[in-house]
């Protein structure tokens, strides 16, 4: 199944009611607020639309987390970052540092093994 990533809500309903993508996802901040209509829309024209509010990243490093941290990120997504490493082994100094730019971001430091599926993988 082909998808387009709308940005916009004039492209969303651009590429639905043109067909043009077997499924729109939006990935732009007032889509919470269209999701209803555009689900609606996307029916008529047997269209899939999904809204994704939350991402699921899995984190393979330490040095993972630090460089997936410091990219910038949509203020509108939740992040559940599934730290694939062990970090018990990290002393608590490390820890701290590795959380305090997560909370910033709104962000949530989960162990790995809660990990079911991920959106983004930071390797």
């Amino acid at each position: 199944m082909s998808a387009y990533t709308a940005r916009d809500r004039a492209s969303a309903v651009k590429h639905i009611c043109g067909r043009a993508a077997g499924m729109v996802e939006f990935d732009y901040e007032t889509a919470w607020q269209d999701a209803i209509d555009l689900e609606h829309l996307g029916r008529q024209h047997s269209v899939d639309v999904q809204y994704r509010a939350v991402e699921h990243v899995s984190v393979a490093s330490p040095e993972a987390l630090v460089r997936g941290l410091g990219m910038e990120k949509p203020p509108f997504r939740q992040r559940y970052l599934y730290c694939r490493f062990d970090m018990a082994a990290l002393s608590e100094d490390t820890l701290r540092k590795l959380e305090e730019p997560a909370i910033e971001h709104g962000d949530y430091l989960m162990s790995g093994h809660l990990f079911k599926e991920a959106t983004l993988t930071w390797a």
